[in-house]
């Protein structure tokens, strides 16, 4: 019996060693593990230094605008870079004029947006936050000023990362996400009497900064950069025409995170931690999958519509069942285990048992969305790549109104748990809606 499994282990082992997204999957999905192990540590480590109380919600609300611009522009464009850029490539098109088109829109994106989020902060607390204290306030802003450079580094990290996958270099682009894992537990441990209230957000920094050099050390040296003097072509027309409903479906779905942080914040101190904390473990799934198969996905999706749409729209509904599928069972399996796994993950020091029960609870709320999510994920990976962004446009301003209004009824009702399960909901609403329109797309195909 034992030697016929590690028989089958080594046959599905050549398998996939012969089959190049396969490999690729499976490169990303074990660094990316890895990866999520080293989070949950960083994450223990900041629990028992300051448990769910205010200074780590000053932290969180700090990060708040500037991870929204990230995922707003920042991640928009580099969605449909990937694509038009292979249709570049593919067509014998001038790559090097098409990335310094690319790097000096990123470029000019962070730099505006650096400005725009100094510029505004007093009144985005003041709006969002009211009727808090001073010193609460100030706290926001200091962490805030440290964190805006990160920025400049996410934008040019992004571009870095989305040309070393189109070379099919997922290993680099992906390990270079320890650098402010690594960087952030550094800080912690041995400089956090120095910096104090403000070490996440020098340890935010110094990561990214250490990871933006990581991935441009790789791309010169294979290669990956050419940069010219930037021109317009069809290709970069087409890119250009799609940012405006790519950039509104980004913006109102990151919409979504800053109204539940806004509702979290009307509620009792360490709420927002709480949120925080409970959305680990989904995430921590949500991110292994999507960037195994996510990453992998996009420029796969991107060749494979170029060359036959209808043999990408069954590969594609394939994907969808077997991630559905095991994210059922695999969810299950996390809700029966939540307490124990915040129990053992972070109850220590300032963290107490009464926090973890709370925390385990809202967990529970957000695993259910977890599969559904998985799914509308990796629909959008191939709505990109089809350039159908206008629609996700559409379902975003759907979502954030029917969050809105989920959460405000919910909250009424169960506090904190009410905002987890407006977004368990929202998220499998959503899942139905996308999965509705692809499947319409392709039986226009005949």
């Amino acid at each position: 019996m034992l030697n016929y499994l590690i028989n089958l282990i080594s046959k599905q082992l050549k398998r996939v060693s012969q089959n190049p997204l396969l490999k690729s999957m499976l490169i990303v999905a074990v660094v990316t593990f890895i990866i999520k192990v080293i989070a949950f540590y960083k994450e223990t480590i900041i629990a028992g230094a300051f448990g769910i109380d205010e200074v780590l919600d000053t932290f969180y609300l700090a990060v708040l605008v500037p991870v929204f611009i990230q995922s707003v522009f920042i991640n928009s464009l580099k969605h449909l870079f990937i694509p038009n850029y292979i249709a570049e490539i593919k067509n014998d098109g001038n790559r090097s004029s098409f990335q310094a088109l690319v790097f000096l829109i990123t470029i000019g994106v962070s730099l505006f947006s650096v400005l725009l989020a100094y510029l505004s902060t007093d009144i985005f607390l003041e709006l969002l936050f009211p009727n808090n204290t001073e010193s609460f306030y100030q706290l926001i802003k200091s962490q805030l000023y440290i964190v805006l450079p990160c920025l400049f580094f996410w934008g040019l990290s992004s571009v870095i990362s989305g040309l070393l996958e189109v070379e099919n270099r997922f290993l680099i682009s992906t390990i270079s996400e320890i650098f402010p894992l690594i960087t952030m537990i550094i800080f912690l441990i041995y400089l956090k009497k120095y910096f104090g209230p403000m070490v996440l957000a020098y340890g935010t920094l110094t990561g990214s900064i250490l990871g933006f050099m990581f991935l441009l050390f790789f791309a010169i040296k294979h290669k990956d950069l050419a940069i010219s003097k930037p021109k317009m072509n069809d290709n970069s027309r087409v890119m250009i025409k799609q940012l405006p409903p790519k950039i509104s479906s980004g913006f109102l779905s990151a919409m979504n995170n800053i109204v539940d942080q806004f509702f979290a914040g009307q509620l009792i101190a360490g709420s927002v931690a709480a949120i925080n904390y409970g959305n680990r473990v989904p995430a921590f799934g949500v991110t292994i999958v999507i960037m195994a198969l996510g990453s992998v996905l996009l420029p796969h999706f991107s060749r494979l519509v170029n060359e036959d749409l209808k043999a990408a729209y069954h590969y594609l509904f394939k994907v969808l069942k077997l991630v559905l599928g095991v994210g059922i069972v695999l969810t299950i399996i996390a809700i029966f285990m939540s307490d124990w796994i915040v129990e053992l993950w972070l109850e220590r020091d300032e963290f107490t048992h009464e926090n973890t029960l709370k925390v385990s609870a809202i967990q529970q709320i957000l695993l259910i969305n977890v599969p559904f999510y998985l799914c509308t994920l990796i629909i959008v990976k191939f709505l990109t790549s089809i350039n159908k962004n206008s629609f996700m446009a559409w379902i975003s301003l759907v979502n954030l109104i029917i969050n809105i209004i989920l959460n405000i009824i919910l909250m009424k009702y169960y506090d904190v748990f009410g905002l987890a399960l407006s977004t368990s909901l929202v998220l499998i609403i959503s899942s139905c809606f996308y999965f509705r329109f692809t499947y319409k797309q392709y039986k226009k195909l005949g």
